[in-house]
């Protein structure tokens, strides 16, 4: 009865915090230029205007004059200059925004790294930080940004981004906003200046820019913004009758190998994230891979995944086994798995037809244990 009661308080507790904690709300573009700090100031002047004490603890402009001049008439809380590599930078004054405490503070640019020996690493962390004091905060980032979606953005664009935020994150966001503008526009808006300098239209234009491009980056974040808001509305709204359906658990199947490893953990996530469940990566270990055998590279490679499921909100799992397939349908009979996510299997002479038997009959455990089995590529 004990143990119930302090169950309950903790709770209690939890709901204390959370209602002391800032409203967070996030603008999500397709790709730069579409607007949304010029929305996010919008807003700003029109809170301000109603009384709200509304401060700018960051805005990056990039010179464009439309939204240089939307920053006439707003408080700012000054920069914080650094000296780094004998250049001076400038960074948000994570702590002169605490001590002034604004109602509400506008901060652009949420994937940006911040400078080494900042008070944290990342901008999202300041984020988190001013919430958890209890200030509202309104930000942006662009659909590239967001860490599940890197591979997608990769395979339209070409292009890895580096800087990149976790889903956590925007799980934490009250509001998501999506900044909307067809393609047409937004390089209407390229050629006239409004994005970029001259000199850089053209290659914009050949790269990020191209008209396929836009409609694929479009397309992803109209589809990641409504994603969100369905994910909210059935945390918050009661279902008018419970229904009956199977509790999924999501396994990731998680190698050292190189490359595929990242675009499972992402497959996973997803997926646990549309049930709104939790997922597991789960890594065999097997004896070319002994702590006394494993090459350094591998295992920089694990630790690299492992801590991107981390982020993403995942548990980790290692077993030991000499045979792969038979450590993971023991692993997934003994968790109740409902979805195996996993790479294609390389069938390499002189074992292959052994192989592929060995993986036929993985495939018939799971069917008879109704496991559903996606490849990743």
């Amino acid at each position: 009865m004990e143990e119930n009661e302090n169950g309950n308080a903790q709770r209690f507790l939890e709901l204390i915090r959370r209602s002391r904690r800032g409203k967070f709300k996030i603008y999500i573009g397709m790709i730069a230029g579409v607007g949304k700090t010029y929305r996010m100031l919008s807003e700003a002047h029109d809170l301000l205007k109603n009384g709200i004490d509304v401060q700018i603890g960051y805005v990056e402009t990039h010179g464009r004059p439309g939204t240089v001049a939307m920053l006439e008439g707003l408080p700012v809380i000054p920069r914080k200059k650094v000296f780094y590599k004998g250049k001076e930078i400038e960074e948000m004054d994570l702590e002169t925004i605490l001590q002034v405490h604004p109602e509400l503070v506008i901060v652009d640019e949420l994937a940006h790294t911040n400078v080494e020996g900042s008070r944290n690493t990342k901008r999202w962390e300041d984020v988190m930080e001013l919430l958890d004091a209890g200030i509202n905060v309104v930000s942006a980032l662009n659909i590239q940004h967001i860490e599940s979606l890197s591979e997608d953005v990769k395979s339209i664009t070409g292009i890895n981004v580096a800087e990149r935020v976790p889903d956590k994150v925007l799980q934490e966001a009250d509001e998501v906003v999506n900044i909307d503008l067809t393609a047409e526009d937004l390089i209407t808006r390229l050629k006239a200046g409004n994005i970029y300098k001259k000199e850089k239209i053209q290659t914009a234009l050949n790269n990020f820019f191209k008209t396929e491009n836009i409609l694929q980056l479009r397309e992803l974040a109209l589809k990641e913004v409504a994603f969100r808001v369905e994910r909210k509305v059935e945390s918050e709204v009661t279902p008018l009758a419970p229904t009956q359906t199977r509790r999924e658990k999501i396994l990731a199947c998680v190698s050292s190998n190189e490359h595929t490893p990242r675009h499972i953990i992402r497959k996973a996530y997803r997926l646990s994230t549309r049930y709104s469940t939790s997922f597991i990566a789960l890594h065999v270990q097997t004896p070319k891979e002994s702590p006394d055998r494993i090459k350094l590279s591998s295992q920089r490679y694990l630790l690299n995944y492992f801590q991107l499921v981390t982020e993403l909100g995942g548990k980790v799992e290692q077993m030991s086994s000499p045979n792969v397939t038979d450590a993971i349908v023991q692993f997934c009979k003994e968790n109740q798995v409902t979805t195996v996510c996993m790479g294609r299997p390389a069938f390499e002479m002189p074992e292959m037809f052994f192989k592929i038997g060995r993986y036929k009959r993985f495939l018939q455990q799971l069917s008879e244990m109704r496991i559903d089995l996606i490849i990743v590529a």
